[in-house]
């Protein structure tokens, strides 16, 4: 007990500072062993392989190209998971349909359909949107799903005693409590997005951080390489800085277990 006390009076910013020099201490110890220290150069050397892609004009070409497609398809897959995700979970007959594919697609690999969709859709960003689209549809959709279907029935029997119909009991007694899962279901789109990211630009891209990464690793150039990737991380733990923040905003009301 003392214990917890004692570390809940660390303030979090000291943590992130542990946590932040512990991982730099590896690093290092990474890139003085012989056998990782090809795959993980120093700090030093792995951020000049970054200046190196800024000076040749391809490094925020490669990050706004990612940017668009990762967003653009996050976007269209929380658009069409939502709905979805609704209509299973409130019609059987719906769910009997839909549910069965979900779950079969689910299990495949992206970088299994990847070559299907390029014949379809052909070269460029359209393939890599739809690669996302489809990855970020299928958790979302779980997801959400699971949220409506776990909604108090007691609360529902009581609504429609009331008198509220379909449309009523949606907006005043399902949005509310689907509320915490719709938000984790962002979350785990925004991660499943960055990391289809490779395999969505596997698809005959011009740039992307995804395809850089499979050019620098044809040429074992790994100094940019791991920075492209240490790239992607960030972006993902600011987009979960946010969707944390939203998440505070809009459940505060919720009550949760204190470790």
């Amino acid at each position: 007990m003392k214990t917890k006390k004692s570390q809940s009076r660390i303030p979090p910013v000291v943590w992130l500072l542990i946590s932040f020099v512990l991982a730099m201490g590896l690093w290092w110890v990474l890139s003085v062993i012989p056998v990782t220290s090809r795959a993980f150069p120093n700090v030093f050397v792995t951020i000049e392989g970054l200046m190196k892609m800024v000076e040749r004009g391809v490094f925020w070409q490669d990050l706004s190209s990612s940017l668009i497609s990762v967003f653009l398809g996050y976007g269209l897959g929380f658009i069409i998971a939502l709905p979805v995700a609704i209509l299973m979970a409130w019609y059987l007959p719906v769910r009997n349909i839909i549910e069965p594919w979900i779950q079969f697609i689910r299990n495949i690999p992206p970088l299994a359909y990847v070559p299907l969709i390029v014949i379809c859709a052909g070269v460029g960003r359209r393939p890599q949107v739809i690669v996302i689209t489809i990855a970020c549809f299928l958790i979302m959709c779980v997801t959400i799903y699971q949220g409506v279907i776990n909604v108090d029935e007691t609360l529902i029997k009581a609504a429609r005693v009331l008198g509220a119909d379909d449309k009523v009991i949606f907006v005043r007694v399902i949005s509310p409590a689907t509320l915490p899962f719709i938000l984790t279901a962002v979350r785990l789109g925004a991660s499943v997005a960055l990391t289809t990211l490779i395999a969505a630009e596997s698809t005959g891209a011009v740039a992307g951080l995804g395809m850089r990464i499979r050019s620098l690793n044809n040429s074992f150039d790994s100094a940019p390489m791991l920075a492209y990737v240490i790239i992607i991380g960030i972006i993902g733990i600011l987009v979960e800085t946010i969707i944390k923040f939203l998440e505070r905003k809009l459940t505060g009301w919720q009550e949760k277990r204190e470790v």
